[in-house]
């Protein structure tokens, strides 16, 4: 089973498309990887041998960052938005979407379940 930055890659997968398992890493990512370990990307991940898995090991680690390294990178990139006060650092804060995107019907992944707020009762005369 290969095993790299602590993810096990699915073995029955191409080589390309396993190494998207990794977060930070996609398949753009992945081709660029693999051509400069000198391996084909149509190999499957339960064919590489233990040589091929060093060359993708040692890419990896000395040119991307990728998975516990580039959450942290990312959440500490949303915290500094949100310290210093910006419109999207603000937009953050409120669980709104960020980019630009329109807040009236749509953006139920952001703003969650819809809550229902009442009418004002007209008074009888």
């Amino acid at each position: 089973m290969a095993r790299i930055a602590g993810i096990d890659l699915p073995r029955n997968k191409r080589g390309e498309i396993g190494l998207t398992y990794i977060f930070g890493i996609g398949k753009a990512t992945a081709q660029r990887i693999l051509n400069d370990a000198g391996i084909d990307v149509n190999i499957k991940v339960q064919d590489w041998t233990d040589d091929q898995l060093a060359a993708i090991r040692g890419f990896i680690n000395d040119e991307i960052k990728v998975e516990g390294a580039l959450r942290s990178e990312v959440q500490l990139n949303i915290k500094r938005l949100m310290d210093i006060g910006c419109y999207r650092g603000l937009r953050h804060r409120k669980g709104l979407p960020v980019r630009g995107q329109r807040t009236k019907n749509n953006s139920r992944t952001r703003k969650g379940k819809r809550k229902t707020v009442a009418n004002k009762k007209k008074a009888t005369k």
